[in-house]
């Protein structure tokens, strides 16, 4: 992958969460903070945790941060980032995350 294919298909995902952020904040769902700055976009969720979400461009990876640890995600294709350790999809681990901090289920996708 080519460095401008990282920056598109990253920004992407970083985009896919903001957006589905907002939808969760229309609909009432609950009050998620955000702030992205460059390749790094921050969470804060209610209860004060937050979930780290930040492009390595040198990498070429995304790296997850969240109360239960720090994952990295390479591209494989079709819109999935898997884990570099256990081969779980970005979103997945995502959706696990988010859920767990906020106390309730959240669901989020790379279509924005």
């Amino acid at each position: 992958m080519s460095d401008s294919e990282f920056h598109a298909k990253a920004g992407a995902v970083l985009s896919a969460i903001e957006t589905r952020v907002d939808a969760l904040l229309q609909d009432d769902v609950i009050d998620i903070d955000t702030q992205r700055t460059g390749g790094l976009l921050e969470l804060s969720f209610p209860n004060g945790s937050k979930l780290i979400i930040n492009t390595q461009p040198p990498l070429h990876e995304i790296w997850l941060a969240a109360r239960r640890g720090g994952y990295h995600y390479r591209w494989a294709g079709e819109d999935r980032w898997v884990d570099t350790r256990s081969g779980q999809e970005f979103f997945a681990a995502l959706n696990e995350c988010a859920s767990e901090q906020a106390g309730k289920p959240l669901s989020f996708g790379p279509s924005a």
